[in-house]
């Protein structure tokens, strides 16, 4: 009887592996339906009716069609290989949910920013959030229709980005446009990884 030639490297190298990512922004930016979009599973969702005191509390401003809201998280897949498989958290926008992002964020290789041009100021927390934790992260800009576009440089300058942090335009509605902006992610974590240790610490 023939037996097959036993690959223990092989094997280690075909280990199963998760990557973590997180998708933050403001209320009413869109992250629900990324997460929808892209996920291919039935996508866990946490959303709850918008009450009155909800609104009061919530700035509305250019969302104003808004019912639901997420109260905890947003959780989707994506196997990108047969042994890698991405995880998308969507963390919940409104401030008052913000203590939610500290679990949330454990592990997490990346993170996106989505951003809306009517409500850019928006985005303001999820960013220092990420900077001040050293994750990386890009910009999406979901373009919505009927908002203004801005240039991606005019958006790095309001939002006092630098100069090698990528923006990109996404349709949050679009399963490609979302697929794209995850490999934008991939592709930034993978060369800040790559960027050398400056010894000026050491």
């Amino acid at each position: 009887m023939a037996y097959g030639h036993y690959d223990a490297a092989g094997m280690a190298a075909r280990r199963h592996r998760a990557i973590k990512i997180l998708l933050a922004g403001g209320f009413g930016v869109g992250k629900t339906t990324l997460v929808g979009v892209v996920s291919e599973i039935k996508p866990l969702r946490t959303e709850e009716p918008l009450t009155d005191r909800g609104a009061r509390t919530d700035s509305i401003t250019g969302v104003e069609r808004k019912t639901t809201t997420t109260v905890a998280m947003d959780f989707g897949r994506i196997t990108l290989r047969e042994d890698l498989v991405l995880y998308l958290f969507g963390t919940p926008g409104q401030e008052r949910f913000w203590f939610m992002w500290d679990e949330l964020a454990l592990g997490a290789l990346g993170a996106i920013v989505l951003a809306d041009t009517r409500r850019l100021a928006d985005c303001f927390p999820a960013i220092d959030y990420f900077e001040r934790r050293d994750i990386p992260f890009i910009i999406a800009l979901n373009c919505f229709e009927g908002a203004r576009r801005y240039a991606a440089d005019d958006v790095r300058i309001a939002l006092d980005l630098d100069p090698d942090l990528p923006i990109v335009m996404c349709d949050a509605r679009s399963k490609e446009s979302a697929k794209e902006v995850l490999i934008t992610l991939v592709e930034h974590v993978l060369s800040v990884a790559d960027e050398p240790v400056s010894s000026s610490g050491i």
